[in-house]
């Protein structure tokens, strides 16, 4: 006699019914799996952290133990492609990659571009700063060469970026943090994108991303970040 469970299928489980997917785990999970074992995380109970710069076109991976507080970098992927000029994103249709502290907030594994992970763009100083009525939306991490503001890192690279991030929320993580630069802001960047761009109002801007990246930098720690009811980040030490 056979006896049905109840059970409720895990979030991993219900995404290796799609047909992507599968083949992601079946392709990139040992090359993930070893690059973890290699930066000293523990595949089976970590977080995962995405940084983005968009002058040097790196997408970088960074992952803890559950335990612990500091990263280790684990992989670096080049955007397949890249449009749009340094600066936030403020209006639907103006091309612009999005700058700035968000999450991941949804999993597309139909995507048009193989496989794709969603950034929660308008962040609420999007929302404050960008156009009131049309902000845009629809950014994505993906596969593929194409863009018109998101981000693409080739079918190869996003089965192991979605690996990563799938393993991450089935162990056990909530939200998974994606922060996005106009550059790796170090002293000398910021004075070169600060030269090429005019713009005081992108200065002031720039400056308080800054702030949150050196402590990144500093300690490997995401810092808090809160948004003020004018727009403005504040980054502190964890």
């Amino acid at each position: 006699m056979a006896f049905k469970t109840t059970e409720e299928p895990s979030f991993k489980e219900k995404q290796l019914d799609f047909n992507r997917v599968f083949e992601a785990f079946r392709d990139s999970w040992n090359p993930a799996n070893g690059k973890l074992k290699s930066a000293g995380v523990n595949p089976y109970k970590y977080d995962v952290f995405i940084r983005a710069f968009k002058f040097e076109e790196d997408l970088e991976v960074w992952a803890k133990n559950r335990d612990e507080s500091k990263y280790n970098l684990v992989a670096t992927y080049k955007f397949c492609n890249n449009v749009g000029e340094l600066g936030p994103k403020r209006k639907e249709g103006d091309k612009q990659i999005p700058e700035g502290v968000y999450t991941m907030s949804k999993f597309n594994p139909n995507s048009e571009y193989f496989l794709s992970l969603k950034v929660s763009y308008p962040n609420k100083s999007d929302s404050i700063l960008g156009d009131p009525y049309q902000p845009g939306g629809m950014i994505f991490i993906h596969g593929g060469c194409q863009t018109i503001g998101c981000i693409p890192i080739t079918d190869e690279w996003i089965k192991e970026l979605y690996v990563f991030c799938v393993q991450a929320k089935h162990t056990g993580q909530e939200e998974i943090p994606i922060h996005i630069f106009p550059a790796r802001l170090s002293d000398t960047n910021m004075e070169l994108i600060k030269k090429q761009h005019s713009d005081f109002k992108l200065h002031k801007f720039w400056d308080q991303l800054k702030k949150g990246y050196d402590i990144f930098e500093n300690s490997t720690q995401i810092p808090r970040t809160v948004i003020s009811p004018r727009g403005e980040y504040f980054f502190f030490k964890n």
